[in-house]
Protein backbone atom coordinates (compact mmCIF):
# COMPACT_ATOMS: atom_id res chain seq x y z
CA UNK A 1 0.00 0.00 0.00
CA UNK A 2 2.93 2.34 0.84
CA UNK A 3 4.58 1.67 -2.48
CA UNK A 4 1.05 2.47 -4.37
CA UNK A 5 0.91 5.82 -2.58
CA UNK A 6 4.52 6.54 -3.31
CA UNK A 7 3.66 6.05 -7.03
CA UNK A 8 0.91 8.08 -6.98
CA UNK A 9 2.24 10.69 -5.32
CA UNK A 10 5.32 10.73 -7.65
CA UNK A 11 2.86 10.74 -10.58
CA UNK A 12 0.60 13.14 -9.41
CA UNK A 13 3.69 15.49 -9.20
CA UNK A 14 5.93 14.91 -11.43
CA UNK A 15 7.15 18.42 -11.69
CA UNK A 16 8.16 18.62 -7.89
CA UNK A 17 10.02 15.56 -8.29
CA UNK A 18 11.57 15.96 -11.20
CA UNK A 19 13.08 18.46 -10.19
CA UNK A 20 14.42 17.17 -6.90
CA UNK A 21 15.93 14.36 -9.07
CA UNK A 22 17.77 17.09 -11.67
CA UNK A 23 19.03 18.72 -8.65
CA UNK A 24 20.24 15.77 -6.71
CA UNK A 25 21.32 13.52 -10.17
CA UNK A 26 22.59 16.36 -12.15
CA UNK A 27 23.51 14.51 -15.79
CA UNK A 28 22.43 11.52 -14.15
CA UNK A 29 18.90 12.32 -14.68
CA UNK A 30 18.97 11.92 -18.70
CA UNK A 31 19.42 7.63 -17.28
CA UNK A 32 17.04 7.74 -14.99
CA UNK A 33 14.29 9.50 -17.85
CA UNK A 34 15.90 6.55 -20.37
CA UNK A 35 15.22 4.05 -18.26
CA UNK A 36 11.80 4.62 -17.33
CA UNK A 37 10.65 5.08 -20.77
CA UNK A 38 12.80 2.31 -21.68
CA UNK A 39 11.24 -0.28 -19.22
CA UNK A 40 7.21 1.20 -20.20
CA UNK A 41 8.08 0.31 -23.80
CA UNK A 42 10.15 -2.91 -22.89
CA UNK A 43 8.52 -5.06 -20.45
CA UNK A 44 4.95 -6.20 -20.89
CA UNK A 45 4.68 -6.44 -17.73
CA UNK A 46 5.39 -3.09 -16.65
CA UNK A 47 2.21 -1.10 -18.36
CA UNK A 48 1.34 1.55 -15.53
CA UNK A 49 4.80 3.67 -15.75
CA UNK A 50 3.31 7.13 -16.31
CA UNK A 51 5.08 8.04 -20.21
CA UNK A 52 3.26 10.49 -21.31
CA UNK A 53 3.15 12.53 -17.97
CA UNK A 54 6.81 12.18 -18.03
CA UNK A 55 7.73 13.43 -21.51
CA UNK A 56 5.32 16.12 -21.13
CA UNK A 57 6.95 17.23 -17.67
CA UNK A 58 10.50 16.87 -19.03
CA UNK A 59 10.13 18.80 -21.63
CA UNK A 60 8.75 21.59 -19.69
CA UNK A 61 12.51 21.12 -17.59
CA UNK A 62 14.00 21.76 -21.06
CA UNK A 63 12.62 25.30 -21.38
CA UNK A 64 14.13 25.90 -17.55
CA UNK A 65 11.77 25.74 -14.38
CA UNK A 66 12.43 28.15 -11.33
CA UNK A 67 11.08 26.69 -7.93
CA UNK A 68 12.31 28.88 -5.17
CA UNK A 69 15.04 30.93 -6.68
CA UNK A 70 16.58 27.65 -8.18
CA UNK A 71 16.46 26.30 -11.48
CA UNK A 72 16.92 23.33 -13.26
CA UNK A 73 17.43 22.62 -16.71
CA UNK A 74 17.71 19.81 -19.06
CA UNK A 75 18.86 19.82 -22.30
CA UNK A 76 16.12 19.45 -24.61
CA UNK A 77 18.48 17.96 -28.08
CA UNK A 78 19.58 15.43 -25.12
CA UNK A 79 16.26 14.22 -23.69
CA UNK A 80 14.40 14.44 -27.45
CA UNK A 81 17.72 11.71 -28.80
CA UNK A 82 18.20 10.11 -26.00
CA UNK A 83 14.08 9.21 -25.38
CA UNK A 84 13.37 8.62 -28.90
CA UNK A 85 16.28 5.54 -28.67
CA UNK A 86 14.33 4.56 -25.32
CA UNK A 87 11.11 4.33 -27.08
CA UNK A 88 12.17 2.39 -29.97
CA UNK A 89 14.75 0.16 -28.46
CA UNK A 90 12.04 -0.95 -25.35
CA UNK A 91 9.41 -1.63 -28.57
CA UNK A 92 11.90 -3.73 -30.52
CA UNK A 93 12.46 -5.57 -27.03
CA UNK A 94 8.84 -6.54 -26.14
CA UNK A 95 8.24 -7.51 -29.92
CA UNK A 96 11.21 -10.14 -29.33
CA UNK A 97 9.35 -11.02 -25.86
CA UNK A 98 6.23 -11.56 -27.93
CA UNK A 99 8.17 -13.35 -30.46
CA UNK A 100 10.19 -15.88 -28.31
CA UNK A 101 7.81 -16.22 -24.95
CA UNK A 102 4.76 -15.58 -26.64
CA UNK A 103 1.18 -16.92 -24.64
CA UNK A 104 3.51 -18.50 -22.10
CA UNK A 105 3.80 -15.22 -20.70
CA UNK A 106 -0.33 -15.92 -19.64
CA UNK A 107 1.05 -18.54 -17.46
CA UNK A 108 3.13 -16.73 -15.37
CA UNK A 109 1.76 -15.30 -11.62
CA UNK A 110 2.68 -14.31 -8.55
CA UNK A 111 0.60 -15.73 -6.16
CA UNK A 112 -2.46 -15.80 -8.39
CA UNK A 113 -2.46 -13.19 -10.02
CA UNK A 114 -1.57 -13.14 -13.46
CA UNK A 115 1.75 -10.85 -14.45
CA UNK A 116 0.26 -10.64 -18.24
CA UNK A 117 -3.75 -9.82 -18.35
CA UNK A 118 -5.26 -11.51 -20.82
CA UNK A 119 -7.61 -8.27 -20.43
CA UNK A 120 -4.89 -6.19 -21.77
CA UNK A 121 -3.84 -8.36 -24.86
CA UNK A 122 -7.67 -8.62 -25.64
CA UNK A 123 -8.00 -4.79 -26.04
CA UNK A 124 -4.56 -4.87 -27.83
CA UNK A 125 -5.41 -7.66 -30.29
CA UNK A 126 -8.60 -5.59 -30.92
CA UNK A 127 -7.08 -2.50 -31.81
CA UNK A 128 -4.63 -4.49 -34.24
CA UNK A 129 -8.16 -5.97 -35.90
CA UNK A 130 -9.29 -2.01 -36.30
CA UNK A 131 -5.94 -0.43 -37.48
CA UNK A 132 -3.72 -3.32 -38.71
CA UNK A 133 -0.06 -2.26 -38.72
CA UNK A 134 -0.53 1.28 -37.94
CA UNK A 135 -1.79 0.31 -34.17
CA UNK A 136 1.77 0.29 -33.85
CA UNK A 137 2.12 4.26 -34.16
CA UNK A 138 -1.44 4.53 -32.87
CA UNK A 139 -0.60 2.53 -29.55
CA UNK A 140 1.95 4.81 -28.73
CA UNK A 141 -0.42 7.43 -27.87
CA UNK A 142 -2.52 5.05 -25.59
CA UNK A 143 -1.27 4.03 -22.36
CA UNK A 144 -1.28 0.29 -21.20
CA UNK A 145 -1.91 -0.59 -25.09
CA UNK A 146 1.23 1.26 -25.26
CA UNK A 147 3.16 -1.80 -23.84
CA UNK A 148 1.19 -4.69 -25.10
CA UNK A 149 1.18 -3.66 -28.61
CA UNK A 150 4.39 -4.76 -29.76
CA UNK A 151 4.29 -7.70 -27.45
CA UNK A 152 1.16 -8.88 -29.42
CA UNK A 153 2.90 -7.85 -32.89
CA UNK A 154 5.61 -10.43 -32.07
CA UNK A 155 2.81 -12.88 -31.26
CA UNK A 156 0.97 -12.13 -34.69
CA UNK A 157 2.69 -12.50 -37.75
CA UNK A 158 3.87 -9.20 -37.96
CA UNK A 159 7.49 -9.25 -40.19
CA UNK A 160 10.32 -7.22 -38.14
CA UNK A 161 11.46 -5.17 -41.10
CA UNK A 162 7.45 -3.90 -40.93
CA UNK A 163 7.22 -3.75 -37.17
CA UNK A 164 10.51 -1.73 -36.99
CA UNK A 165 9.46 0.79 -39.82
CA UNK A 166 6.66 1.65 -37.99
CA UNK A 167 8.39 1.19 -34.24
CA UNK A 168 10.72 4.48 -35.53
CA UNK A 169 7.84 6.44 -36.82
CA UNK A 170 6.37 5.93 -33.88
CA UNK A 171 8.67 6.59 -31.07
CA UNK A 172 9.56 9.88 -33.39
CA UNK A 173 5.79 10.89 -32.88
CA UNK A 174 5.53 10.05 -29.28
CA UNK A 175 8.51 11.16 -27.98
CA UNK A 176 8.63 14.76 -30.03
CA UNK A 177 5.14 15.31 -30.27
CA UNK A 178 4.44 15.13 -26.06
CA UNK A 179 8.35 16.46 -25.01
CA UNK A 180 7.60 19.22 -27.38
CA UNK A 181 3.93 19.89 -25.93
CA UNK A 182 5.95 20.31 -22.22
CA UNK A 183 8.49 22.67 -23.86
CA UNK A 184 6.54 25.01 -25.16
CA UNK A 185 2.81 25.02 -22.55
CA UNK A 186 4.59 23.24 -19.86
CA UNK A 187 5.51 26.44 -17.92
CA UNK A 188 2.42 28.96 -18.40
CA UNK A 189 1.21 30.28 -15.32
CA UNK A 190 -1.91 27.93 -16.11
CA UNK A 191 -0.65 24.37 -16.55
CA UNK A 192 2.27 25.20 -13.70
CA UNK A 193 -1.06 26.10 -11.27
CA UNK A 194 -2.92 23.13 -12.37
CA UNK A 195 -0.06 20.53 -13.45
CA UNK A 196 -2.09 17.67 -11.68
CA UNK A 197 -5.34 18.77 -13.86
CA UNK A 198 -2.69 19.13 -17.13
CA UNK A 199 -1.60 15.38 -16.40
CA UNK A 200 -5.24 13.52 -15.77
CA UNK A 201 -6.22 15.33 -19.01
CA UNK A 202 -3.15 13.97 -20.99
CA UNK A 203 -3.88 10.87 -19.43
CA UNK A 204 -7.93 11.09 -20.64
CA UNK A 205 -7.39 12.24 -24.09
CA UNK A 206 -4.55 9.08 -24.55
CA UNK A 207 -7.55 6.77 -23.21
CA UNK A 208 -10.02 7.80 -25.07
CA UNK A 209 -9.00 5.68 -28.34
CA UNK A 210 -9.15 2.85 -25.92
CA UNK A 211 -12.58 3.33 -24.46
CA UNK A 212 -14.14 4.14 -27.80
CA UNK A 213 -13.14 0.84 -29.09
CA UNK A 214 -14.16 -0.95 -26.02
CA UNK A 215 -17.87 0.72 -26.22
CA UNK A 216 -18.08 -0.06 -29.74
CA UNK A 217 -16.78 -3.74 -29.25
CA UNK A 218 -19.71 -4.05 -26.77
CA UNK A 219 -22.35 -2.28 -28.65
CA UNK A 220 -21.99 -4.61 -31.39
CA UNK A 221 -22.03 -7.15 -29.78
CA UNK A 222 -25.91 -7.05 -28.27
Amino acid sequence: MTLLKDFLDFFLHLDVHLFALIQDYGTWIYGILFLIIFVETGLVVMPLLPGDSLLFAAGTFCAGVIQDGEKAELNLFIVLALLIVAAILGDGLNYFLGKTIGLKALTWKVGNRQIVQQKYIDQTQAFFEKHGSKTIIIARFVPIVRTFAPFVAGIGNMSYRNFFRYNVIGGIAWVCGLTLLGYFFGNLDIVRKNFEIVIFGIIGISLLPMIIEIIRAKLSSK
